[in-house]
């Protein structure tokens, strides 16, 4: 089984006086384009220790480059992605993900930043679900619902890692096996994620799973995104395309659970089929957006999800995935007390995220795409992550 597995002179006197408006999305490519020219910085990735659990138990982490100079670290706590450098348009990089310097600042109160989530993403509700009529309980860990896998989900483990290198890129699989009721999931569940840096400025994650019972499974990343650089102000000049035409609407914004209904997105301040701000209409959403938005391409193949664009650097990410939906969330709860690195303390809407996945509370909604994995069959599911540069114009 797949589970949805210009420049021109005008714009340079925009940008010069500041006039920009919403960036001009080039007709998108596949991920997998052309690499690095040959000559430039080479790949490598290095392991390094990143401390230890109370119980001694180490931690690692790695550094990815790719020829272009991109450069990833991720740790084998929670599989997360620590920093990740891309450059702006006139070649500086700087780390476009919130996160911290040292192990002790994840080991803390965070909010999940950069880590794989499991073994469900986003919400179930009431903290419950049946398979078959047998109902099964998890721990409440969100306003009496679970969240992001309960209590310690995939992003408080420890993953066993091994280092990748092929011809077209530098990566790190990641594997656990979380065991039956680990957080009251049925079954044993062996999960591998595979980061890869690739030449073509990308960062694709690949999740595979693979169970002994059935079991609902839904996996994320969950990276915290500024594209001005980390701790480097708000993020609501970020113009934002998302291909989707709908969200699954939620019975309130403290709760945050789908209702069942898909509701259409037009003429409101989710519609994102065209380029906006994320600011621009964002006082119009109560508690700012935290919404799964139904993907166009249906999941199941590989396809455009979201473009983003930082007008000031010009940094561009694109986000392809073959999941059915993605979740935009605008740091809504951040609000100066985390700490983050070189002491830079994240403030509200400092960041966003864009995580692909199935729909949350999926496995107490029948009309949702099935996120059930049954014996014999396997999860696979692909998110990448494709970084350029570009000059913004005005609409």
């Amino acid at each position: 089984m797949r589970i949805p597995a210009r420049t021109t002179t005008l714009a340079a006197l925009i940008l010069a006086l500041g006039l920009a408006g919403p960036a001009c999305k080039k007709e998108a490519a596949a991920p997998g384009g052309t690499a690095a020219a040959e000559g430039g910085p080479r790949m490598a990735v290095n392991k390094d220790s990143f401390g230890s659990l109370a119980d001694g138990t180490p931690v690692d982490i790695y550094t990815l480059k790719n020829k272009a100079g991109l450069e990833a670290r991720i740790t084998t706590y929670g599989g997360i992605l620590v920093s990740l450098k891309v450059p702006d348009r006139a070649g500086v990089l700087a780390d476009v993900n919130l996160g911290f310097d040292t192990l002790a600042g994840y080991l803390g109160t965070h909010p999940y930043f950069g880590a794989i989530i499991g073994r469900y993403g986003n919400r179930i509700a009431k903290a419950r679900f049946a398979i078959d009529g047998v109902e099964y309980g998890l721990a409440p860990n969100n306003n009496g619902n679970s969240l992001h896998g309960g209590i310690k989900g995939f992003d408080k483990v420890v993953w066993k890692a091994e280092a990748i290198q092929v011809a077209d890129g530098v990566g790190l699989r990641l594997t656990y096996l979380t065991k039956d009721m680990e957080e009251g999931f049925p079954g044993n569940l062996a999960v591998k994620v595979v980061y890869m840096l690739t030449n073509a400025n990308e960062l694709r994650i690949d999740y595979e799973a693979t169970t002994d019972k059935k079991t609902p499974v839904n996996l994320t990343n969950h990276a915290y995104w500024n594209l001005k650089g980390e701790g480097n102000g708000d993020i609501l000049g970020h113009v934002l395309q998302i291909e989707a035409d709908a969200i699954t609407a939620v019975d309130s914004a403290a709760n945050l659970i789908p209702t069942g209904e898909i509701v259409p997105v037009a003429g409101t301040p989710f519609d994102f089929a065209t380029p906006h701000a994320i600011g621009e209409r964002i006082a119009q959403v109560e508690g700012g957006y935290d919404h799964n938005f139904v993907l166009r391409s249906g999941g199941g193949k590989l396809a455009l999800a979201a473009h983003v664009e930082e007008p000031v650097s010009g940094r561009i990410m694109e986000i392809w995935t073959d999941q059915p939906g993605i979740q935009l969330y605008t740091g809504n709860f951040l609000d100066g007390t985390v700490v983050g690195k070189d002491g830079k303390a994240y403030q509200k809407h400092y960041a966003f995220c864009l995580e692909t996945q199935h729909f949350p509370d999926s496995p107490n909604h029948p009309n949702f795409p099935s996120t059930i994995l049954e014996p014999g069959q396997t999860y696979r599911t692909t998110t990448v992550h494709k970084f350029s540069v570009g000059i913004p114009i005005a609409k």
